[in-house]
């Protein structure tokens, strides 16, 4: 009874430290102040954003986001915990630094938003978020209202889901405060690439988004990027149209064209054996990490890039590419494969799509392809340390300069060229991949650091930002 009393104001107590926290960074002397951590003797960090003193400086360091949050007890009072809030709140309200401010691939952040939220929903709704972000005064009613509303529905829901084991605050604070969950974990490394193109000048890492300069530069500085075909152009015709009909006209981007004009990759002998019939090109998704990038004047070496997760993404039957698919979690460590899940509720849209949308995914509970029944759990990715080398070592060779990458690399059939990288996304997504919290939140907490001593400066001089 004492704890159905005690639920409100421990609900509160949460909002009023996520609304405290916000403003803080967004508005208040975060804001204008350089960010120092909690273990600095003259921290900025407010006293509701760090952790109890008699918390152990160990405890729950390596929680990994595989893990179901309700099964951690007292997570919410760990170091680890409040670090997460603190980047969860400090990028959060970066947004709004950034909204009108150019981004490395759009005029600008809020164009980018724009279009990546155009067929992203909060799954039961239907509605995209790209209706919520048009304008600042939208998007500043989307974090203040629907972040607190949607931590709470979610935090009823796992409750009843699990039959009152799981504790409702506990589920709030987690979900509001530091969301573990692949939605927030993407938009805060975007909010991230966004902020880190801005102060630096958009280094020359950042070009590698674009595919063509991707495979140009990784064929001259011996990346294994997939092949691609070295024709001035390519003429399509159908078999049977006439009078000028069913023909076109490719001209390559190796003479200046705008397709990239490839033969089609393989499922290497691996991969193809935990697929159905007719799958499409299925890849592996391994985000890297560079702490290169937290001071772009220094020398990147190989070692200071960190391969943080790897997921397998097996492509369904008669798809066209791996976008739909089964995310098998890889232990980074072993090769082994783990349990899949999907992100799809998220992409449900339509008016009625609510009535039918799960509101949560399974969590890894997925051992077996679902066409056909294909065993995949428990398989070994073969010579996963050389793959994620391969990764590390590109990082450092083509994009040293850019804080966080997703590599999309290819198991394939050619005997000549047996992985392959297809390309880089760097406002990337982890895909539900486990990796070492803490290992990933020093690293944002470095880059935070230095990119608010960036911006003080920026400010001071009265740069613009073109």
């Amino acid at each position: 009874m004492g704890q159905v009393i005690s639920l409100p104001f421990k609900l509160a107590s949460t909002t009023l430290t996520f609304y405290r926290g916000f403003f803080h960074y967004l508005l208040g002397s975060g804001r204008n102040s350089p960010y120092l951590p909690p273990s600095h003797s003259d921290s900025t960090v407010p006293s509701y954003l760090c952790p109890p003193k008699s918390t152990s400086s160990n405890s729950t360091q390596t929680a990994s986001i595989s893990s179901s949050s309700w099964t951690i007890p007292s997570f919410t009072s760990t170091p680890l915990f409040y670090q997460h809030a603190r980047m969860h709140l400090y990028t959060l309200a970066s947004a709004f630094y950034l909204y009108h401010k150019p981004h490395y691939r759009k005029p600008s952040y809020k164009e980018d938003i724009v279009d990546n939220f155009a067929n992203v929903a909060i799954p039961g709704t239907g509605l995209p978020l790209s209706l919520f972000v048009w304008n600042k005064p939208l998007a500043f009613g989307l974090v203040c209202t629907a972040s607190p509303i949607v931590s709470a529905v979610a935090s009823f829901y796992l409750w009843f889901k699990t039959r009152g084991k799981s504790s409702i605050s506990e589920e709030y604070a987690i979900r509001l405060l530091a969301p573990d969950d692949w939605f927030s974990y993407w938009r805060l490394n975007c909010r991230v690439a966004g902020m880190h193109s801005l102060l630096n000048n958009n280094p020359s890492g950042y070009d590698m988004e674009n595919k063509w300069t991707f495979l140009e530069e990784g064929a001259k500085r011996g990346v294994p990027v997939s092949p691609y075909l070295d024709t001035p152009a390519i003429v399509v015709k159908h078999r049977n149209e006439e009078g000028g009909l069913g023909i076109y006209f490719y001209k390559n981007a190796t003479d200046g064209g705008d397709w990239i004009i490839q033969e089609r990759i393989s499922n290497g002998d691996w991969v193809n054996k935990h697929l159905p019939s007719n799958a499409p090109l299925s890849t592996f998704r391994v985000i890297t990490q560079s702490r290169g990038a937290i001071d772009i004047t220094k020398e990147c070496k190989v070692e200071d890039v960190t391969a943080l997760s790897c997921v397998f993404r097996a492509g369904r039957k008669e798809a066209e590419t791996d976008h739909s698919a089964i995310m098998f979690d890889v232990d980074v460590k072993t090769g082994k494969v783990l349990g899949g899940t999907s992100s799809a509720h998220w992409y449900r849209l339509g008016l009625f799509e609510w009535l039918r949308c799960p509101w949560r995914s399974t969590d890894h509970a997925i051992t077996h392809h679902p066409d056909g029944n294909i065993p995949v759990a428990g398989s070994v990715v073969p010579d996963i340390r050389e793959m994620l080398h391969l990764v590390e070592s590109s990082h450092q060779k083509l994009c040293p300069d850019v804080p966080l990458v997703g590599w999309d690399v290819v198991l394939s059939a050619d005997k000549k060229l047996p992985v392959c990288l297809l390309e880089v996304n760097l406002s990337c997504n982890f895909f539900r991949g486990s990796f070492d919290r803490k290992v990933y939140l020093d690293f944002l907490e470095d880059m935070v650091t230095k990119m608010q001593s960036q911006r003080l400066l920026a400010d001071k001089e009265g740069k613009k930002f073109k």
